[in-house]
């Protein structure tokens, strides 16, 4: 009751600066739709040509065989293995991956499965014995002792299976964001952000996708998916890193084969 005393005695022009800093608050919460005339915010950004441009590395991805398509993580795995079984050979086929060509990691998860690719398996192997089979990959000495750590991780804290959430995948030993969101993708069927590598923070940056050039996968992911349709984002890794290891290549890219050469920001005209 004192309060509302204190209220009532209050000067007007505190008064009506509450009022419209609530009415602010309102019309952003509501966005705007109760008002009718309002603006909720300003239009989305977007990239200029991008629609066209994904079409054209649609249609130029088409026949699908780019390494990706014939050796990539989704070809890694054991489909008839349980689904268990299967979704760890998802994550450790991912972590082999980084750094590493889709040839290396495919010929390395194939000798891992014939020796019995488990969560017990790789536990009871030894370290030297586990760096046999997937060198060459890259960075394998460090990978042998991630997927050690990682598997004990699996085993004791969740039944052997992989976890379910992005935060969880991250926290475990040679896991970083781009494997985590194939993870979700490819052994949970669940699509909680886009996979950024290497092939499509170049080719992002190069179309400019981005508002302005990042530095770092992390940061290209943030900004794709500000506006990027999230009906997309499964779709892009994928199509992207075909379309980075046959076309838009780090080096020398092959722009006088492209479909976008004429709207391509980065296009080498000649």
């Amino acid at each position: 009751a004192a309060s509302q005393v204190h209220s009532a005695a209050a000067v007007p022009r505190r008064s009506r600066r509450r009022k419209s800093v609530a009415i602010a608050y309102e019309a952003v919460q509501g966005d705007g739709a109760e008002q009718g005339t309002a603006e909720p915010r300003r239009p989305r950004w977007e990239p200029r040509d991008w629609r066209q441009q994904l079409e054209r590395i649609r249609e130029m991805r088409k026949n699908k065989d780019a390494p990706v398509d014939e050796m990539g993580v989704e070809k890694c795995y054991d489909s008839s293995a349980p689904p268990q079984v299967m979704r760890y050979q998802v994550l450790l086929s991912l972590m082999l991956s980084s750094q590493t060509k889709d040839q290396v990691t495919s010929a390395a998860m194939l000798r891992l499965r014939q020796h019995g690719l488990t969560v017990d398996s790789i536990l009871q192997m030894d370290d030297a014995t586990l760096g046999q089979i997937i060198y060459p990959v890259g960075f394998w000495r460090n990978k042998v002792k991630y997927i050690k750590q990682t598997t004990a991780i699996l085993k004791q804290k969740y039944g052997g299976d992989i976890p379910r959430t992005v935060e969880e995948l991250v926290q475990l030993p040679g896991v970083g964001p781009k494997m985590a969101h194939l993870a979700m993708n490819i052994a949970w069927d669940s699509v909680s952000g886009i996979a950024v590598d290497t092939h499509v923070h170049r080719i992002t940056n190069r179309l400019k996708w981005v508002k302005k050039e990042t530095r770092y996968p992390e940061e290209t992911r943030v900004a794709l998916e500000d506006w990027l349709p999230r009906d997309l984002w499964r779709e892009i890794n994928w199509l992207l890193v075909g379309f980075g290891q046959q076309t838009c290549l780090p080096v020398n890219p092959r722009c006088s084969e492209c479909l976008n050469h004429d709207i391509c920001p980065a296009a080498k005209r000649h």
